[in-house]
């Protein structure tokens, strides 16, 4: 299914990738969240280049490669200063969502434009009261008529106010009012109805978070995507595909962390000695290193197993990816600021701004806790406890 090299083809599109990166960087990046601005040239360029649609369908314009392709464009990236959260949602989730259960007018409509970067689209499913609990949402759909009447609210959204659409979860009410399984409709930005607010963060990022409002919002017939009570096995087809663009997202900016503070360690000299000479400061970067690989070895695994159709293995592989790749750029971060001393916290260096977008990598798309307890019940058999 896979090897632990990586095909000749995959790492040159991760070379291509990192070399387009290199002429934008970190700098610019963090200017660009600084100001408000968003990154619409970088976005422009990775979709005029094909990077964004390396996994979308040849006949929609794409690639035609798996998630592994595009969470190796994710990857490098990150690594090279510019972690595009819109990555993870758009060519990812959404796009994968509708390649394998949208109509052929849904393909035909929305794939060239996820393959170009053209249109990005947005992904809905957390509430306040639900949190990791998918089963409690309360957003709804019903038929009224030809058309669909979206009403309720999600939280935490990722880019509303730049994106063409929101591909929301919601809960499928038939006639009788019954609540029955989730459904997935493509809601406009700019449709009646409908309204977003910004959440502030303390993560510097161009992609901010929304509070978002259906009011009765009406949609047109082919709003819904796939079955109307599809279930959580159609929305995982989506999700799982999340985690392993967010472990790649997570294990690309160690990867830059680390690398800073390695070049940090073999050039700062105290009592005419590189600190990095001293095994208090080379240890726990080697431990860094370990953590990192291991984590983007078992998100290869996760990402060959979706590719492969195996959709159960997939989710665990994501899910244990998500996990390791969390800590280890958690761990990373963290330790790359401790070898910088001082200057680690300073603007020059730039590690303070991957603080809070480490930690983050903890906590979303799905927090650690929950992880935890899926490898439990799932991998070890073990009784539910929640």
């Amino acid at each position: 299914m896979t090897d632990f090299v990586e095909s000749a083809e995959r790492r040159a599109l991760r070379a291509a990738v990192a070399d387009l990166a290199a002429g934008y960087g970190p700098e610019y990046f963090t200017a660009k969240a600084r100001a408000g601005e968003k990154t619409d040239e970088l976005w422009a360029d990775a979709g005029r280049l094909g990077y964004l649609g390396v996994a979308v369908p040849e006949e929609y314009g794409g690639g035609g490669g798996g998630i592994g392709d595009l969470a190796a464009v994710c990857e490098e990236l990150a690594a090279a200063g510019c972690p595009l959260l819109l990555m993870v949602v758009s060519p990812a989730i959404c796009a994968t969502v509708i390649a394998r259960f949208g109509t052929d007018a849904q393909r035909r409509r929305w794939l060239p434009g996820f393959a170009t970067g053209a249109v990005k689209m947005g992904f809905a499913i957390t509430e306040p009261d639900a949190g990791s609990n998918a089963h409690r949402i309360t957003t709804a759909v019903r038929r009224d008529g030809d058309e669909w009447v979206l009403s309720g609210g999600k939280h935490y959204i990722s880019g509303v106010d730049e994106v063409a659409a929101v591909l929301v979860v919601a809960r499928h009410v038939d006639r009788v009012g019954r609540r029955l399984l989730p459904s997935l409709v493509v809601v406009p930005t700019d449709a009646p109805g409908f309204a977003h607010h910004h959440i502030p963060m303390e993560v510097v990022s161009p992609e901010k978070q929304f509070t978002c409002f259906f009011d009765d919002v009406r949609l047109p017939s082919d709003a819904l995507v796939g079955a109307e009570d599809a279930g959580l096995a159609q929305l995982f087809a989506g999700l799982n595909p999340e985690r392993i663009m967010a472990a790649s997202l997570a294990t690309g900016m160690a990867r830059r962390a680390l690398d800073q503070a390695t070049a940090y360690a073999r050039s700062r000299t105290v009592w005419d000695t590189p600190i990095g000479a001293h095994q208090g400061v080379a240890h726990p970067l080697a431990q860094c290193a370990i953590q990192v690989e291991l984590a983007r070895l078992m998100t290869q695994k996760a990402a060959a197993l979706y590719d492969a159709g195996e959709d159960r293995a997939a989710g665990e592989a994501a899910n244990m990816a998500k996990y390791a790749a969390g800590e280890a750029v958690a761990a990373t971060v963290d330790q790359a600021i401790q070898v910088h001393g001082g200057n680690g916290l300073s603007s020059e260096y730039g590690l303070g701004a991957l603080l809070a977008a480490s930690r983050l990598s903890r906590i979303a798309p799905v927090s650690r806790e929950m992880i935890l307890n899926f490898v439990a019940q799932h991998t070890l058999g073990l009784p539910r406890s929640y």
